[in-house]
């Protein structure tokens, strides 16, 4: 199995968000890595769009 066809940014960011080490990220089987970036999409899409609750909001500063 040859490595992973992906840039080394693509690869840091990815390694960083799945916790995965990035030599386990470049060798890992292509469908088992889409379905961890499906999960995270998942994952991303049911958390609120405006981000975490301990940043203030813009509105809030000019408050």
């Amino acid at each position: 199995m040859k490595p992973l066809q992906i840039s080394p940014e693509t690869a840091i960011t990815l390694s960083k968000q799945l916790g995965v080490p990035l030599e386990h990220l470049m060798h890992m089987p292509q469908h088992i890595l889409l379905q961890k970036i499906a999960e995270l999409s998942k994952k991303a899409s049911t958390e609120p769009a405006g981000g975490s609750a301990s940043e203030p909001s813009p509105e809030q500063d000019k408050q």
